[in-house]
């Protein structure tokens, strides 16, 4: 039998699952615009992606609903368990979809049989339901099993989708922990465009630097979200204050902050104070 971890690799190269993806992903980017409900699907308003929290619920509930039935006595709440683990795939797959349509092809192909084992194990749990409601006991829990089983499976794949292939995790340069530095010399005022953003190194970060009217902005390069190259992003204005949109999937953060504007991405873009020096010179260093 093949490792798990090797099952999984398969299946990132999977290419017969494109097609299927591609439509499933417009149907889920048509249906959810950038706007206040796609960012609370990500989970924006939380600072960081909701989705694994909420896939606990149902993965909790059908657990210890099938170590219930092993007892006597416990069928009334062992199909209370189910019902609340039923009730909580939606919530679930609405998260899991958001952030899956914001994804690289090789990471929604893993993505892809994640939800189709959750949702298999969705469907046998709502028939161990139903089997439950009309006495037939022994039936019912054979579904449960089969359905945590099931669940199981998507729920290593869900693991080998955050953990092998970073999704959701926070992409960005982390540089904080540069802050104690002090100040640190960026390169001349006059070497800047104005309204438009470019791409400057500093050691080994990779920054993205707008100057405006109002001062000289410097985040991070790298998008929190999947990496991308910020500098090539748009620049916009949401909210009264500029910001730039990430070229891969549209992650929005204003300039002054980092602060995430609308998502996918959850975590604030790294941000760097600015001053000018009298000579015209442009310094920076890491916001605390």
């Amino acid at each position: 039998m093949p490792r798990p971890v090797t099952i999984a690799e398969r299946i990132e190269r999977a290419h017969i699952l494109d097609r299927p993806i591609t439509a499933l992903s417009r149907t889920v980017v048509r249906a959810l615009p950038a706007g206040s409900r796609a960012d609370a699907l990500h989970g924006v308003p939380f600072g960081q992606p909701a989705h694994p929290a909420l896939v606990r619920l149902p993965l909790g509930c059908w657990t210890s609903a099938v170590l219930l039935d092993v007892f006597r006595g416990s069928e009334r709440a062992a199909r209370v368990l189910v019902a609340a683990g039923v009730l909580g795939i939606v919530p679930a797959a609405a998260t899991g979809l958001a952030d899956w349509s914001a994804l690289h092809r090789d990471q929604q192909r893993v993505g892809m049989i994640h939800l189709g084992c959750q949702g298999v194990a969705g469907l046998l749990f709502s028939g161990s339901l139903l089997a439950r409601a009309g006495g037939r006991h022994g039936y019912g829990k054979a579904l449960s099993a089969a359905g945590l089983l099931c669940a199981s499976g998507g729920a290593y794949l869900g693991g080998h989708l955050a953990l092998r292939l970073g999704a959701g995790a926070n992409h960005a340069d982390q540089v904080s922990h540069l802050s104690g530095l002090g100040w640190h010399d960026l390169g001349p005022l006059s070497s800047l465009p104005e309204g438009r953003a470019v791409r400057r190194q500093f050691g080994y970060l990779s920054l993205l630097v707008y100057r405006s009217p109002d001062g000289v902005h410097v985040l991070s390069d790298r998008c929190a979200h999947l990496g991308g190259p910020l500098h090539q992003g748009r620049i916009v204005t949401e909210r009264g204050g500029a910001c730039v949109a990430c070229p891969w999937h549209g992650s929005t953060f204003r300039l002054a902050d980092g602060r995430v504007v609308h998502g996918p991405a959850t975590a604030r873009q790294p941000s760097f104070e600015t001053r000018v020096t009298k000579g015209g010179l442009v310094q920076l260093r890491p916001r605390p």
